[in-house]
């Protein structure tokens, strides 16, 4: 796998489903909405981003991980 980059507001994004998977996409713009006072679309619009690297996964609107937190933070130091 390649290397993958995180900027500040995606690692605090990532952290969030990391700490309340799974999470229903609903309730995960609530989450968001109090955490880090994004709208709804902005939410959406990240997750797609962070699936598309490979890191979460959106199936029939519940969020997971395909790459936990540790080895996300392994890959990292490496």
């Amino acid at each position: 796998m390649g290397e993958i980059q995180l900027g500040i507001v995606e690692s605090r994004f990532a952290d969030l489903i990391w700490t309340n998977e799974p999470v229903s996409s609903s309730n995960l713009v609530k989450i968001c909405e109090k955490e880090l006072e994004w709208k709804k679309s902005t939410t959406f619009t990240v997750l797609r981003r962070l699936c598309q690297k490979g890191i979460f996964q959106n199936v029939d609107g519940t969020v997971t991980s395909l790459i936990s937190k540790e080895e996300f933070y392994s890959m990292q130091s490496e």
